[in-house]
């Protein structure tokens, strides 16, 4: 059974990352849920706190399945290309919940809202590290060139993920970010594999 706070979650997690987190009203925030502003502040400790759970709620959503779907690669490779299958379905996703929630957080909160900008901050730095890992972990094995640098890479790799993502929520044409998927399989296949 749904508690009171998951309720709330679930109902302004999407907002929040839709509209923004500085411009989603209390009046959103009890419209969404059917709850009086006394029962969101039962709750929650204020809007800010409210706000940083729907976030990592929002990332639950979106980085959680890439997770476990990355546990079934058998090599650094396969995890390569799992992550490039992931996002060429990360669309319909994004698009649905209002984008990513750490292009939107980071971007959104950098003036802001000091600890939401943090908590994006360090998940984009989980991502980017965990890559570089298998990355490294691809080099170890000998299934990826010595000359790639795990970080550089890495960092390459996001940053045309996000680029793809904020071109295919903008233009609402998912086409953009498969064809980023297509350029760093392409990227794996000719600069990666040994």
């Amino acid at each position: 059974m749904e508690t009171t706070k998951e309720h709330i979650l679930e109902k302004v997690a999407p907002i929040f990352n839709q509209k923004g987190y500085v411009a989603t009203s209390m009046s959103d925030i009890t419209n969404a849920t059917n709850l009086t502003k006394g029962a969101i502040y039962c709750n929650f400790k204020n809007k800010e706190e409210l706000a940083l759970e729907a976030f990592r709620l929002n990332l639950k959503k979106a980085i959680y399945p890439l997770q476990v779907k990355l546990k079934e690669g058998k090599s650094s490779i396969d995890k390569l290309f799992i992550l490039t299958e992931y996002y060429r379905g990360y669309y319909d996703l994004a698009k649905s919940r209002g984008g990513c929630p750490i292009l939107n957080a980071g971007v959104d909160a950098k003036f802001t809202n000091t600890s939401l900008y943090n908590e994006s901050k360090k998940n984009w730095n989980k991502l980017v590290n965990g890559l570089a890992k298998i990355i490294e972990e691809g080099k170890d094995a000998g299934e990826i060139k010595q000359n790639i640098i795990p970080d550089v890479f890495a960092q390459k790799i996001f940053a045309m993920i996000e680029g793809g993502v904020f071109m295919s929520i903008f233009t609402d044409d998912k086409k953009h970010l498969i064809n980023i998927m297509d350029t760093i399989e392409e990227m794996i296949k000719t600069q990666f594999v040994k």
